[in-house]
C-alpha cells in the first residue's frame, strides 16, 4: 500500500506539533516549586480538571487495543476499556479523599498511613505500572501511525518520535504543562474517536451490512460465550475500582482542582466521557472484522490504522494528517501526565525522603525532570519487548492492582499495619507471578475445572480474584498480630480526610491543616472505635446516584444500537 501521508497532512501535522511543544513549554513559566511542577499550582478549574482527567485516561492506544479485541471477539471487546465504566460513579467521591490528603503523590498517603518503607515500596510499584503504561502506549500508537503511513514510518521511530515530543514540554512544565495541552488535546482527542467512523460504516453498508457480513450473533452481544464472560466482566471491573486509586497520576488528577468540587466533576466527567469515545472504537473494530479478513498476530493491533490510511485520503486532503495529530495528541496527554506523576513519586517519596532532604525547591524540581528522562526511557524498553496492546495493557490492570488492598483497608481501618500492608502486596504480586507462569497454566489446564480454562490457559480473570483475595485476606490477618499504627499519628491522618479544603487554602505539608482550621466533626456509617467509614454529604449522594444512571444509559444504549440494522 502506498503511504497515505501527503505534503498537505504533513504541513497540518507538522503545525500541531510546534504548536502543541510551544504551548508546553511556555507553561514552565509558571513552575516556581514542587508544588507547581508535580500539582499544577492547584489553580485549574471544572473544564480543566475535565479535559485532563480526559486526556490523562484517554490515548489512541485504547482505541487500538479496544479495536484489536473487538476484531477477535465482538462487541464484548469494549470492556477492555470499559472495565471502568462502573468505577466511574466511584470517582465522585474518590476526588474529595485525595483533595483532602493535601498531599504531592499517593506516595505521600502511604508515607502517613504506613510509614517511610512502605511509602517506598509504593514508589517502586507506581514507577513500574506507569513506566509499563507509557510503554504499552507508545507500542499502541506506533502500530497506527506505522499503518497509517503504509509503513514510511517505522514503527520504531514513531516511539522515538512521540517520545522526544511529550518530554520535551512535560519535562519543562510539569503538570502545568500537561494539563494546559491536555484541554488542547482532549478535544482532538475526541475528534480521533470518531472522524474516522462515519467512512467506515460507509464502507461496509452501515449497521445492515455489518449484521450482513457478519454471521456470529454473538459478535454483537456485550456478554460473549467465550474469553469475555459475565465473571471476566465482572472480575476486571472490580480490579479496575481497587487499582486506580493506586494509580500515581490519579493524586493530580483529583487534586490540581481550586475546589474538592473541581476534581469531582474533573474526573467523574472526564472520564465518562471517555467512556462515549469507546464506542466509536468498538464500532469501528466491528467495521474491521468486515473490511479485512483472518488478521492474525500484531497484525490485529494495525486494524485502526489501516481503515485510516485506506478511507480519509479518499474523503479529503490533510485528513490523514489531522487524523495522526490527533492521535499524538492522545497518546501525549496521557504518557505527559504520567510520567510527571512517576518523577513525583521518585522525586518526593525516594530522593527527597531517603537521600537528600532539606534542599531547596529548585533542587527537587531539576531531580524532577531528570527522573522524567529516566522513566520514558524504561518505558520505550517495555514497548519493544510486548508483543500485542492488549497483552500489555493485562500487565498493568494487575500491577496497579498490587497495593490496592493496602490503600482501601487503611483508608477505612485504623488497625491496618504496615506489616499487613507490606505482606498484602508481597503475597498478591507472588500470586500474580506464579498464575503467570507457564507451569502453572499446563497445570491449571490438566487439572483446574474447564471453567477456569481459556486457550490452554488460567483464564486473566480467575488469576485477578486469585492475587486480590490474596492481597486483601494477608494484610486484614497480618495487621490483626503486628504493631499498629500510633493512634496521634492516625488521628491527624482522619482529621485530614474529613476536613474540607478552603478556598484559597496555602500549600502545607501532606496531611497538615491551616493554622486555627477545625477539623470536621465524624459521622460513621459504623460507630465503632477502629472504623473510620463516614456518612456521605448531599452532594457525594447526589453526584453518585447520578453517574450510576449514566452507566446504565449507556450500557442501554450500546445493547439497543447493536441490533440497529439486524
Amino acid at each position: 500500500m502506498e503511504s497515505g501521508i501527503s505534503s498537505v497532512d504533513w504541513f497540518a501535522l507538522t503545525l500541531y506539533l510546534l504548536g502543541i511543544t510551544v504551548i508546553g513549554v511556555w507553561t514552565a513559566r509558571k513552575v516556581k516549586d514542587s508544588a507547581d511542577f508535580f500539582m499544577g499550582g492547584r489553580r485549574f478549574g471544572k473544564a480543566f480538571m475535565v479535559f485532563f482527567a480526559f486526556g490523562a485516561g484517554t490515548n489512541g492506544n485504547q482505541a487500538v487495543t479496544v479495536a484489536s479485541k473487538t476484531y477477535t471477539n465482538g462487541l464484548s471487546g469494549i470492556w477492555y476499556q470499559w472495565l471502568w465504566l462502573f468505577a466511574t460513579p466511584f470517582y465522585w467521591v474518590i476526588a474529595p479523599i485525595f483533595r483532602r490528603m493535601r498531599a504531592l503523590t499517593t506516595g505521600d498517603y502511604f508515607d502517613f498511613r504506613y510509614g517511610p518503607a512502605t511509602a517506598g515500596l509504593y514508589t517502586l510499584v507506581g514507577v513500574l505500572q506507569l513506566s509499563v503504561f507509557i510503554g504499552v502506549m507508545l507500542l499502541g500508537s506506533s502500530a497506527v501511525i506505522e499503518a497509517v503511513s503504509g509503513g514510511q514510518i517505522d514503527r520504531v521511530w514513531g516511539i522515538f518520535g512521540i517520545t522526544v515530543l511529550f518530554v520535551i514540554y512535560g519535562v519543562a512544565g510539569g503538570l502545568n504543562a500537561a494539563i494546559v495541552t491536555d484541554f488542547i488535546q482532549g478535544i482532538l482527542t475526541v475528534l480521533f474517536s470518531f472522524m474516522l467512523l462515519p467512512f467506515a460504516l460507509k464502507a461496509v453498508g452501515g449497521f445492515a451490512g455489518l449484521h450482513a457480513s457478519i454471521e456470529q450473533e454473538s459478535m454483537f452481544s456485550l456478554v460473549a460465550p467465550g474469553e469475555i464472560n459475565l465473571f471476566h466482566i465482572i472480575i476486571f471491573s472490580f480490579n479496575a475500582l481497587i487499582g486506580i486509586v493506586t494509580q500515581p497520576h490519579i493524586m493530580g488528577v483529583c487534586g490540581a482542582g481550586k475546589t474538592e468540587l473541581d476534581g469531582s466533576v474533573g474526573i467523574a466527567g472526564g472520564n465518562l466521557l471517555k467512556r462515549v469515545c469507546t464506542v466509536a472504537w468498538v464500532l469501528t473494530g466491528l467495521c474491521g472484522v468486515v473490511l479485512y479478513k483472518n488478521l492474525t498476530g500484531t497484525d490485529v493491533d494495525q486494524v485502526y490504522g489501516k481503515m485510516a490510511a485506506e478511507l480519509l485520503p479518499q474523503i479529503l486532503p490533510g485528513l490523514v494528517g489531522i487524523f495522526i495529530a490527533a492521535l499524538l495528541a492522545s497518546i501525549m496527554s496521557s504518557c505527559d501526565a504520567f510520567m510527571v506523576a512517576s518523577s513525583g513519586l521518585f522525586t518526593e517519596n525516594f530522593y527527597k525522603r531517603f537521600l537528600v532532604p532539606d534542599r531547596e525547591e529548585s533542587h527537587y524540581v531539576t531531580v524532577g525532570r531528570i527522573a522524567s528522562v529516566f522513566i520514558v526511557a524504561g518505558s520505550i524498553l517495555f514497548a519493544f519487548k510486548t508483543k500485542t496492546t492488549p497483552e500489555g495493557l493485562e500487565t498493568f490492570l494487575k500491577l496497579q492492582a498490587m497495593m490496592g488492598a493496602a490503600f482501601w483497608v487503611g483508608l477505612f481501618w485504623r488497625r491496618a499495619t504496615p506489616a499487613g500492608a507490606w505482606a498484602g502486596t508481597l503475597v498478591a504480586f507472588a500470586i500474580m507471578v506464579i498464575t503467570g507462569q507457564d507451569f502453572f497454566h499446563t497445570l491449571a489446564a490438566e487439572h483446574f475445572p474447564k471453567f477456569m480454562i481459556w486457550d490452554e490457559k488460567f483464564r486473566v480473570s480467575f488469576q485477578m480474584l486469585f492475587y486480590l483475595i490474596g492481597g486483601f485476606g494477608t494484610c486484614i490477618v497480618v495487621s490483626f498480630f503486628t504493631q499498629p499504627v500510633p493512634k496521634e499519628r492516625l488521628d491527624r491522618f482522619y482529621n485530614c480526610l474529613r476536613t474540607p479544603v478552603e478556598s484559597e487554602e496555602p500549600h502545607l505539608a501532606p496531611f497538615t491543616l491551616p493554622e486555627g482550621t477545625e477539623p470536621g466533626k465524624p459521622r460513621k456509617v459504623i460507630d465503632k472505635p477502629n472504623w473510620e467509614l463516614y456518612v456521605p454529604s448531599r452532594r457525594d449522594i447526589l453526584g453518585f446516584a447520578g453517574f450510576w444512571a449514566c452507566v446504565f444509559i449507556m450500557i442501554w444504549f450500546v445493547r439497543q444500537m447493536a441490533q440497529w440494522g439486524a
